[in-house]
């Protein structure tokens, strides 16, 4: 079955119509096992200088593991109109490179394409380098193109990176030592065996670091169809993503604790265990997003939408899992902690029956209740009951009362008193 790309569409359209215009500037595919069996052996990502770095800058077909990745020097119309072409023509078996040529039909627009068994290929407006990896010899073969359309075959190891500054970014300039020395690292990873998510990864925080070139965007698996969806995307319309070289969260790997920026910048020890903790950048924290592992978790999160929840609740249900296994009263006491900890907040506790696991699948629901108004924690779970309470405090309030008519008027008082 073919992936509908109608509804994303759409919502590019629309963010067309309500952003102002922009580009990725990096474009990265990465390819380490063209078979497609590997999970991480095929990845994407996309970034930029420039604002409104939103995901549909990199669409994703879940059922038939391709990418396409947009850029160029185009317009927002002549971008959705190339992204447009290149999805029907990869949907009707197409080849990439063919897929790719269809971005020269626009000015300006730059259109990068790539999968696990399709190989991969940039055309239209780019600078970019193809890496290939020779399965024999371990050679590493960089080679420069800037015009046409540059492909990585089916069935070849490899990768294409493109790269340009965006004016104003304070590194401008740096983009073609980069992208070359970028070019290197990556055939170089790809030959110690190194996954392609990882790789993609590493690349996006070394094109950050020395080229400036760093909001997301983000990046997609194409083999496990997985996304960093919103994670650095950014929150408002023309504004920056979230910086790839930047602090992300800190986390302990003893007890499964963590959090995001800027809230983790006060802790140095963990809250929860008093272990270690560990400061995750956020390029680090995409290739961990991406890659998948034999004991990972794919962890949904329902009834709230609070910055934050998902990526801890994430990190708690994979803690839970490793120490107690898919057990639903186990996740929900830790997600039941976390909350109490402040780890969570904006959501009432939960019970099993809010724990939706499928163990065959190794996948979590967590469906939450979001607190009214701008409730962070939950109401106290006290032995006694609210109405107790309630009279308590308006018997004090009268105590009070009192005591303080007491004050105001004692002289009076006492007057009276020794008059008597």
């Amino acid at each position: 079955m073919k992936i509908n790309f109608k509804i994303p569409l759409i919502f590019f359209v629309i963010l067309l119509l309500t952003m102002s215009s922009v580009a990725a500037t990096c474009n990265i595919v990465v390819i380490t096992d063209p078979s497609g069996n590997d999970p991480n052996g095929a990845a994407a990502g996309s970034m930029s200088f420039a604002d409104n770095m939103f995901q549909s800058t990199f669409l994703l077909s879940r059922n038939n593991h391709f990418t396409v990745l947009s850029g160029g020097t185009g317009s927002s119309d002549t971008r959705l109109d190339s992204i447009v072409d290149a999805v029907a023509s990869l949907e009707n078996n197409q080849s990439a490179a063919s897929a790719a040529s269809l971005a020269a039909n626009y000015k300006g627009a730059r259109i990068m394409v790539g999968g696990p068994t399709i190989g991969a290929a940039v055309g239209g407006s780019f600078n970019a380098y193809v890496i290939t990896v020779d399965d024999a010899s371990n050679e590493i073969k960089v080679t420069p193109y800037n015009s046409g359309v540059a492909t990585l075959e089916p069935g070849q190891k490899g990768a294409i990176i493109h790269l340009r500054n965006t004016n104003g970014n304070p590194l401008y300039g740096t983009a073609d030592s980069v992208r070359k020395e970028t070019a290197m690292n990556i055939g170089k990873m790809i030959r110690d065996g190194y996954p392609a998510t990882t790789i993609v990864s590493e690349a996006m925080g070394e094109v950050a670091k020395d080229a400036g070139e760093k909001y997301g965007g983000g990046g997609v698996n194409l083999v496990s169809g997985i996304s960093t969806t919103d994670m650095f995307t950014p929150k408002e319309m023309n504004s920056s993503g979230y910086p790839m070289d930047e602090e992300y969260s800190k986390n302990c790997e003893e007890c499964g604790w963590a959090l995001g920026y800027p809230a983790a910048e006060v802790y140095d020890k963990c809250p929860v265990c008093g272990g270690d903790i560990k400061t995750v950048y956020a390029y680090e924290a995409l290739g961990n997003a991406l890659t998948v592992s034999s004991n990972a978790v794919s962890v949904s999160v329902y009834g709230s939408d609070r910055p934050g929840l998902e990526a801890t609740t994430k990190e708690i249900v994979e803690a839970s899992v490793a120490k107690n296994g898919y057990d639903a009263s186990a996740i929900a006491g830790s997600i039941n902690r976390g909350i109490n900890n402040g780890l969570l907040m904006g959501v009432d506790h939960v019970e099993p029956k809010d724990i939706n696991v499928k163990q065959g699948s190794k996948a979590v629901g967590v469906y939450y209740n979001a607190l009214p108004g701008d409730r962070s924690s939950p109401s106290w779970d006290l032995p006694i009951n609210g109405n107790i309470l309630t009279i308590l405090g308006s018997i004090q309030t009268v105590v009070g009362i009192i005591l303080l008519l007491l004050v105001v008027f004692r002289s009076r008082l006492l007057k009276s008193f020794q008059e008597r």
